[in-house]
């Protein structure tokens, strides 16, 4: 199904088509969604992690099946399928780490922004070449709008160019950048951190900081000011300030 995945407290999302570069099909787009759907409400689950196999992150969409979709309303179903994994991994309760090498293009790009961190190989190229073909990278804007400035943003969709990893970083579509043999070790240590905290504090976390975005100055400090207070009230978020007062480690209850 174009994807393989591995369920632990640390969960492996691989995209799986490395003869097409991992291009997104639909069979491996309603795969995705469906994953970062159940891998969320798993309670087993604290951390996704999403890569790609052979070398590469994902080349975007599998152009031969949009060009075998016939007509404006099969389009707009397979393109669907690229906004429902963002969607999915928006509301997926834990964190999500990207971890990229070789090419991220297109659609992938999409999932790139829609992850809540991202490292990548210092060899890996990223763009939005799809006005090349013309098309243009209509969904992933969505997410991508929300990390980059407008000029960055405008300068890979209107050109199509790619850029390195190093833009990447300056431009706020990654955490970090480093030596290609090390993205495994550097991923799986953040990912060890984040598994360590509590799981109900990061999903409150990954909630506030998606939906901020979208408010007001006024109505986003409403919102919080409602956050600050559940997570200060939960029994996590008073564990945490005892265990810290008590110079121990926290023992988290999940809520």
């Amino acid at each position: 199904m174009g994807i393989d995945v591995t369920w632990a407290a640390i969960a492996k999302v691989v995209l799986n088509r490395p003869e097409r570069r991992n291009a997104l099909d639909t069979e491996s787009l309603q795969a995705l969604a469906g994953a970062f759907q159940r891998l969320g409400e798993d309670p087993q689950v604290r951390v996704i992690v999403v890569s790609g196999a052979g070398g590469n992150f994902c080349a975007g969409a599998d152009l031969a099946e949009v060009r075998q979709a016939d007509d404006m309303a099969a389009r707009r179903d397979y393109f669907g399928g690229v906004a429902a994994v963002i969607r999915s991994m928006r509301a997926a309760g834990k964190p999500i780490i990207a971890a990229v090498e070789g090419y991220c293009l297109a659609g992938a790009m999409g999932i790139l922004a829609a992850a809540d961190l991202a490292y990548a190989a210092q060899d890996a190229k990223f763009g939005l070449p799809e006005v090349q073909i013309g098309l243009f990278p209509m969904v992933v804007l969505a997410p991508l709008a929300r990390l980059t400035g407008l000029r960055a943003l405008s300068d890979l969709a209107l050109t199509g160019r790619r850029i390195d990893a190093a833009e990447a970083l300056r431009i706020g579509l990654l955490n970090a950048v480093v030596e290609p043999g090390e993205l495994g070790e550097a991923v799986e240590q953040k990912a060890t951190a984040l598994a360590g905290l509590s799981p109900f504090i990061l999903a409150m976390g990954k909630e506030a900081l998606s939906e901020v975005s979208d408010l007001s100055l006024p109505s986003a400090l409403r919102y919080l000011q409602g956050m600050v207070s559940q997570v200060a009230t939960s029994a996590d978020g008073q564990e945490g300030v005892a265990a810290f007062l008590e110079k121990r480690k926290p023992q988290w209850r999940g809520r």
